[in-house]
């Protein structure tokens, strides 16, 4: 499935899991070490680049030094700082939706792309196309206010388990990558993310896992309307799209929602290109980071020919500019917050 494919299911919400102890141990691990404060990557070039940068400006001495108010970090999310294979997680809660609201809807038994979905048969799902999905987004994403819709995610990603790790979604977050935005903040960069996935989606559970604050989400959206409700008002989704938070779509809404170029940005994927691009732009130096998938037996390999977080472009752009690529498997030490030794 392409990734602009998935962003179509992705206008969304999801509040973090209170008893998460794995992710909240692997923050505390990454804030509690005073040598090193990112314990979790091998000493490589990767690692050395990003130290060297953060020292870099923020030194007042130096002739690099950036001023506190302009330190915005960006990051993408799915690929990024968590995994996206082997389909974008946005889309096993739109297939699991679907199922939990069958009974209400008797017509899916018989009706494409709903009966894929019913009947497990993602061969068939793949050949409805676009249309086909977006008509899966529609009925489980709209039709509700956003608290309802917040409600159902937080529901879902306390039980729903990834079908071949098998444990929770949510745990399925890069430790590096938690260490690296802590890591940003102790140095008082302000960090949000700039995602192709549903805001709604993922404010409802990145600001306890990332540490990040929902007006610091940025992603793809539907439109809504609010209804006054006879004196309890309410936020309604409407099966519509607003707005696709991928490719150009992310400095665009860098600029409207955040205001300022960011000095550093991190991606996964060609879909943050211009993100990168808008960074490197900057009159303050900038850092540009990629993440490679390289890693097939502790995660996933995928770069220039996957249907998912296709890393093409990209990948020829990092190299010819020189921006900062991350080897998964050999510069990660563990990958995932479970992995932690107790």
């Amino acid at each position: 499935m392409k990734k602009s494919v998935f962003i179509l299911f992705v206008l969304f919400s999801l509040v973090a899991c209170k008893d998460n102890s794995d992710t909240k141990k692997a923050v505390a691990a990454a804030t509690q070490s005073d040598v090193d404060p990112l314990p979790s990557w091998n000493d490589v070039e990767s690692k050395k680049n990003i130290t060297a940068y953060v020292q870099d400006v923020t030194n007042s001495e130096s002739a690099n030094f950036i001023p506190v108010g302009d330190r915005i970090a960006t990051f993408d999310n799915d690929g990024n700082l968590w995994s996206e294979q082997p389909a974008y997680f946005q889309l096993f809660f739109a297939i699991d939706r679907v199922k939990a609201m069958a009974s209400k809807h008797p017509e899916w038994k018989s009706k494409q792309p709903f009966k894929a979905v019913l009947e497990n048969d993602m061969n068939e799902l793949g050949k409805q196309g676009e249309l086909g999905l977006l008509q899966l987004v529609m009925a489980t994403h709209s039709g509700n206010t956003t608290e309802e819709f917040e409600a159902d995610v937080q529901s879902w990603v306390k039980t729903a388990l990834h079908p071949t790790k098998k444990v929770r979604y949510d745990q399925l977050v890069y430790q590096p990558m938690l260490e690296l935005l802590q890591y940003l903040r102790a140095n008082e960069f302000k960090t949000y993310v700039v995602s192709g996935g549903g805001v709604d989606f993922m404010r409802a559970f990145i600001p306890e896992i990332y540490g990040i604050p929902k007006e610091q989400i940025i992603g793809s959206r539907i439109k809504t309307e609010f209804d006054y409700n006879n004196g309890n008002p309410v936020i309604k989704r409407l099966p519509s799209i607003d707005f696709i938070d991928d490719k150009e779509g992310k400095p665009l809404n860098i600029e409207k929602i955040i205001g300022k170029k960011p000095v550093f940005a991190s991606g996964n994927s060609d879909g943050d290109l211009q993100m990168l691009q808008w960074t490197d732009s900057n009159n303050y130096i900038s850092f540009q980071l990629y993440l490679h998938h390289t890693d097939s037996i502790r995660e996933w390999a995928y770069d220039r020919n996957s249907h998912i977080g296709k890393l093409d472009k990209g990948l020829d752009e990092a190299t010819k500019k020189g921006w900062t690529v991350i080897d998964m498997k050999n510069d990660w030490k563990l990958i995932y917050p479970f992995e932690l030794k107790n």
